[in-house]
């Protein structure tokens, strides 16, 4: 039993301030179990009534939160057991400076995901655009969020991104988005057939919803040729490059059908004859 005694009073010397006896890390030891049992008991009691978006985000901030928990515990039993945390902090000064600043990004990521699981910018299930990259949103953690593109590629977006670039979220207003086609035809075309052919080709998509109406519109006098815009709507934005590829597959097969031609660009080049 002495020795047992003995054992547990065996003071660990990390400097000349700081003593740890291993009665004390095993105090911590069992104190962080203690919590940690508590807080997932806590964590069941909460969920089990919340639907699975509200799972999501309550997950999210309370991974946040249980690791400040799991600080002030530590620091807590620390103080109560006679370790001078006041010596702990000063000898570890440096340190921490240093990993403050390797750990700025991750805290702005942090706090963006805060911001984005409280004011609902962004839910799992929307469609969003960021830097040029398109993605359904699968997952919202504090840190990062985890988006999965048409092509079944995973994206890994970190959260401070959403703070530093325009974010676009299609389906914040539902999953129908309006698309458009440009395209050309050439000068001398009958262009109410290609008005009436344009609006055939967008209606014979599945994808395309009939209200509103598909709309063509009259862009300009080209260089080469005559410019129309057809603006159609879709009902599932995330797959829209799809239907719209098959829609310039259609236009392609009606313009043939009709003769009517897209010109490329034409340029006139003219030589000037200098007489010597």
């Amino acid at each position: 039993m002495e020795k047992i005694i003995e054992l547990l009073n065996y003071e660990i010397e990390l400097t000349n301030n700081i003593q740890i006896s291993v009665k004390a890390i095993l105090l911590v030891t069992i104190t962080l179990i203690i919590t940690s049992l508590i807080l997932r008991f806590f964590k069941k009691i909460i969920t089990e009534k919340l639907s699975n978006d509200d799972k999501i985000k309550f997950g999210s901030l309370f991974s946040y939160s249980k690791w400040l928990i799991y600080v002030v515990i530590i620091l807590t039993t620390f103080h109560n057991i006679g370790v001078n945390i006041t010596a702990v902090f000063a000898a570890s000064a440096a340190l921490l400076v240093g990993v403050g600043l390797a750990l700025q990004t991750l805290f702005q990521d942090i706090i963006s995901g805060i911001f984005i699981i409280i004011d609902h910018s962004v839910q799992v299930g929307d469609i969003i655009e960021l830097d040029g990259k398109v993605g359904r949103v699968e997952e919202i953690k504090l840190r990062t969020t985890r988006a999965v593109t048409i092509d079944n590629k995973v994206l890994i977006i970190p959260n401070h991104l959403y703070l530093t670039n325009s974010l676009y979220n299609w389906t914040a207003n539902g999953k129908e988005t309006r698309e458009d086609i440009s395209i050309g035809v050439a000068y001398g075309s009958d262009i109410q057939l290609v008005k009436k052919l344009l609006i055939e080709a967008a209606n014979s998509h599945p994808s395309v919803i009939p209200v509103p109406e598909p709309l063509v519109l009259f862009m300009n006098f080209g260089d080469s040729s005559l410019d129309f815009k057809l603006i159609f709507t879709l009902n599932n934005s995330f797959e829209g490059i799809i239907p719209k590829s098959d829609i310039r597959f259609k236009i392609d097969a009606l313009f043939r059908e009709h003769n009517i031609s897209i010109p490329f660009p034409q340029r006139d080049v003219h030589f000037n004859k200098t007489e010597i």
